[in-house]
Formats: C-alpha cells, structure tokens, sequence
C-alpha cells in the first residue's frame, strides 16, 4: 500500500490529498510497497515517457496524487508481470481509454531480452534468461559470448541464466567491438568498474550488517544511488577528457 503523509496506509495515492510532491516524498510515498526503488528508477521512467511530473519555474520536480498512482502501477507491471516498458506504455494508454485490457505475460512479448533492457541500469531485478534467449536479445554469436565469459566480462549464474546486467553489459561489448575494441582492451574498463563498486561496498557495508531489516533494505538502495552517481561521474570526466584532446 502507498504510505499516506501521516505514515498510515491508504488506498491507491488518494489519501496523499491534492498537494503536490517532491520526489523525496514520493519516494517515502512508494517505499513500502517497493523497498527498492530509488530517486534515479522515478527519473528513469520519466525519461523513458511512463510518467510526466510538472516542473516549477526553478526545474524541481512535483508530482500529483495521479503521477504517483500511475508510478505504482508502472513498478507492479514489472515486478509482478516483467513486462517491457513498451508494453507497459501500450497498456496504461488502453486504459487512458477506457479500453479494458488483460496484461500480458512478460515471457510471451517479442524479444525475450525486451524486459531485461527495459530495466533501470541501476536496478538489480530477479527475472533470469538462458544462453539463447541471451543470444538472441544481444545478436551475438557463441564464439563471441564464449570470448566474453573469458575475460570476465560476462558471468553466468550458477545454473548458467543470465540477469539483465548480462544483457546490458554484452550489448555494450558488442556496439563497442564494431569501432575495433576487443574484449582484451575492455579489461582496464572492467578493473575500474570493480575498484568503484569496492569504493560503494565501503559506505554501505555497516548498513548491510544492520540486524534491522529496512536498513538493510536501504543499504540496497543507497549502493544503487551511488553506483548512478559514479556512472554520471565517470560519464563527466570521459567528456572531459575527451574534449582535452581536440584543444
């Protein structure tokens, strides 16, 4: 259920009054039904077209009853269908409609990779494929996903299912193999990613031994804002430097 501002539960955002929030507060809104979402998955799916908060003449965010409700219905489609967000998108304008649809099944939609990629890079999600499903969403060969795995880049689970990081991670080595970078020069990519997430184990390592179950449900929340934070970081200083070498 979403929190009411008093800390009771309600129905739906309509006990949240008209007011219009922040995104902290909405956040605070959201988190009892979704211990995982964060500020970076809202900006997300606004920029992916789920939702539409207004803005106020300084450019901070402030969402209605309504932008709520429709942000509580996007993360129950996938959480509990792993529906792609095009889908998504399709079915929330049926019944912007009046139209009634039946949801769909996640697994039955087109590239079995669509759901995967549709996730926020930032957010783990417990929906697995196999090898070929792998295959098939990120267009690679065997050769190719064997020559991955070799060099670490891409690590199966142990049943050998991959997770939506796999996806997104084997894309990215694909697109940047066609401008000649091989998984070899990707190496020193992998190290520095490795050495970042050692930097965010280090913040949030006292919260994950908390007896108390929401702060270790925060510790989650709190990594995959910092793991945001450093990927927009490096993403800077990548233009930064990029911009040094044609001056």
């Amino acid at each position: 259920m979403l929190r009411t501002p008093t800390g009771g539960a309600g129905h739906g955002t309509a006990a949240a009054g008209e007011r219009a929030m922040s995104i902290g507060t909405v956040l605070l809104q959201l988190r009892d039904e979704f211990p995982e979402v964060t500020i970076s998955k809202i900006r997300f799916l606004e920029t992916e077209g789920l939702i539409e908060p207004q803005r106020t003449p300084s450019g901070y965010r402030k969402f209605s009853p309504a932008d709520v409700e429709r942000l509580a219905q996007v993360l129950r489609m996938q959480r509990d269908h792993y529906l792609p967000l095009k889908v998504i998108r399709e079915h929330l304008e049926a019944l912007a409609r009046g139209e009634q649809v039946a949801l769909p099944s996640g697994g039955g939609q087109g590239d079995p990779g669509d759901a995967l990629r549709d996730q926020d890079p930032g957010q783990a999600t417990a929906t697995r494929i196999g090898r070929a499903e792998l295959l098939a969403a990120t267009e690679a060969t065997e050769a190719q996903l064997d020559e991955w795995e070799s060099y670490g880049l891409i690590v199966p689970a142990a049943g050998g299912s991959y997770d939506a990081e796999a996806v997104t991670v084997a894309r990215l080595v694909a697109d940047l193999g066609r401008f000649g970078l091989e998984p070899r020069h990707l190496r020193a990519v992998k190290a520095a990613a490795e050495r970042e997430a050692g930097l965010v184990e280090q913040v949030v390592a006292p919260l994950r031994r908390h007896r108390n179950p929401q702060t270790r449900a925060h510790a989650e929340s709190t990594a995959r804002e910092l793991a945001d934070l450093s990927v927009r970081l490096h993403a800077a200083l990548m233009q930064t430097a990029l911009k040094a070498t044609f001056h």
